[in-house]
């Protein structure tokens, strides 16, 4: 994993729009195992290809992607019910950890007076709960719940909403993002934007977009360091 490929241009930057799984959550890896597990206790079919297409997706689009490998006639709410009853399970067993300099990010910009919000194609309420498990949400400004826009990632729905609730314009605002899609939907938005991979690596698309791909979240901290 390259240090920091190309230092993007964070000049204004007023406001940090962060992905929540898998950039400040280490809960990707979870939410895979869950998934499989789920697929597995209901005997349905399960494959690591489909795991990794629903990656950065929200409910909705994710399941979407499952009838497309599995056929129309799988049970998305079964799937859903169990899944979700295992999931609030993990959540309420801590089994979510940090990411590495997830504190130390927040403490820069403490210190740079810039504000922060969340944009998760994960539901309000769900990511409140693991936020707020792990100590992070009174770090925050704000959040916007993959439930609470029209179009969920790649769109830039999301990211626009979370900039207005910050009432700071996108273009002053730097996304932070692990997975493809939400790298795509943070360039369509017209922000700045640092991808930071967790079980991805950056698609070729990605990659020709110039964006700026660093190892960890101290990557980034040494990018706005810079300024």
């Amino acid at each position: 994993m390259p240090h920091l490929e190309r230092m993007p241009d964070l000049t204004p930057i007023r406001a940090i729009l962060f992905d929540m799984d898998g950039l400040l959550l280490d809960s990707e890896r979870v939410a895979y195992a869950i998934g499989r597990e789920t697929s597995e206790h209901l005997g349905l079919p399960w494959s690591h290809e489909v795991a990794m297409a629903m990656v950065g997706l929200n409910s909705k689009d994710g399941y979407r992607v499952v009838c497309e490998a599995f056929g129309a006639d799988f049970p998305v709410a079964a799937h859903m019910a169990e899944f979700g009853r295992r999931y609030e399970a993990a959540i309420d067993a801590g089994r979510f950890d940090l990411k590495p300099g997830v504190h130390e990010l927040f403490d820069l910009l403490d210190a740079r007076g810039l504000k922060r919000a969340v944009a998760t194609s994960t539901r309000r309420s769900r990511a409140i709960a693991k936020l707020d498990g792990v100590g992070v949400w009174p770090r925050l400004q704000g959040l916007v719940g993959g439930d609470e826009v029209a179009r969920g990632k790649p769109a830039p729905d999301i990211y626009l909403a979370a900039a207005q609730l910050l009432d700071v314009p996108i273009t002053d605002c730097l996304v932070l993002e692990d997975s493809n899609t939400g790298v795509r939907g943070g360039l369509a938005s017209g922000a700045r934007v640092i991808m930071v991979p967790d079980l991805l690596a950056p698609a070729d698309d990605v990659r020709a977009s110039g964006v700026s791909v660093v190892a960890s979240l101290f990557g980034v901290i040494e990018a706005l360091g810079a300024l």
